[in-house]
């Protein structure tokens, strides 16, 4: 997740100083990152709960 707000971060500083360019390219991988990171954070959920119910 640091990783998708550090190009979020740089997205926005380079579109400040106007480079459309490298802005775009940041944003697609910040977008990229943060649902990979959703993906994993439920896959993860739902392994928790199914291994939380084999010990009950």
């Amino acid at each position: 997740m640091k990783l998708a707000i550090f190009f979020l971060v740089v997205s926005l500083i380079a579109a400040f100083f106007g480079y459309g360019g490298v802005s775009v390219a940041a944003a697609g991988i910040a977008k990229i990152l943060f649902f990979v990171c959703i993906v994993a954070f439920l896959v993860f959920l739902v392994l928790g709960l199914m291994a939380g119910r084999a010990i009950l």
